[in-house]
């Protein structure tokens, strides 16, 4: 039988993937949807490619710079605030390191451990490694949870760029009559695609994940079409 190490069992885990493929999707997916909302709202009001190309590009170049930027400073501020608090942990061991033991023991025997065993192994977690014990098991701060804000940036601003260049292939390389339509129509298939993709790689229901993604960039597709008929004028 193989040996196997808890580390590489550890990692055949969903939940190790969660924060680049939290990223990748929400930026796929987002420059699927923004930038075909944006070409279908410009389509409705143009019967020329060169106005529908020229958003599109510019929606991909600045939708990926703002992805970027948004997820980098929202990953980071949660950095901030989890360096705080392990800050913060760690001067409450300096500073009352019975009252921490306590709660760590409280801790464990609300998880279902027996009083005397919860002392126990509040005790050997401590002498082990108690900044580390109490971050994860206080806080709620581990490995997984931890994400990068330059690995987030990356992923979330890439994905854009690739989910918002499908769109614009459309726009490039397909007749500009009924441009929106086909749109729609492509944008659906690419929004499955990565529908099942996400879910097979988060081992996720896929069904599910279809539904969800194409429920609502239907709606966001269908809003820019309708601003774009109410409001345009044709160029």
């Amino acid at each position: 039988m193989e040996n196997i190490t808890i580390d590489n069992y550890l990692d055949n885990h969903y939940i190790h993937r969660s924060n680049w493929l939290r990223a990748a999707v929400l930026g796929a997916n987002d420059g699927i949807i923004s930038i075909s909302s944006l070409a279908i709202g410009v389509a409705a009001a143009s019967s020329t490619r060169e106005p529908i190309v020229l958003a599109t590009v510019a929606g991909v170049v600045a939708g990926a710079l703002s992805m970027s930027a948004g997820e980098y400073v929202s990953v980071s501020s949660q950095t901030d605030l989890e360096k705080a608090d392990i800050e913060r942990e760690k001067q409450e061991l300096e500073e009352m390191p019975e009252t921490e033991l306590n709660i760590l023991a409280q801790i464990y025997e609300n998880r279902g451990v027996k009083k005397e065993t919860a002392k126990q192994v509040a005790l050997e977690m401590t002498e082990y490694d108690a900044l580390g014990t109490h971050v994860r098991d206080e806080l709620g701060i581990n490995e997984i949870s931890q994400a990068n804000p330059i690995q987030a940036a990356i992923a979330s601003g890439a994905s854009f760029i690739f989910g918002g260049a499908l769109p614009l292939l459309v726009v490039v390389f397909f007749p500009i009559k009924g441009m929106e339509y086909l749109l729609y129509g492509f944008t659906t298939i690419f929004l499955i695609i990565l529908g099942a993709t996400s879910a097979k790689t988060g081992g996720s229901s896929v069904t599910k994940a279809i539904l969800r993604i194409t429920i609502w960039g239907t709606i966001a597709m269908g809003l820019s079409a309708l601003v774009g008929y109410l409001f345009g004028v044709n160029v």
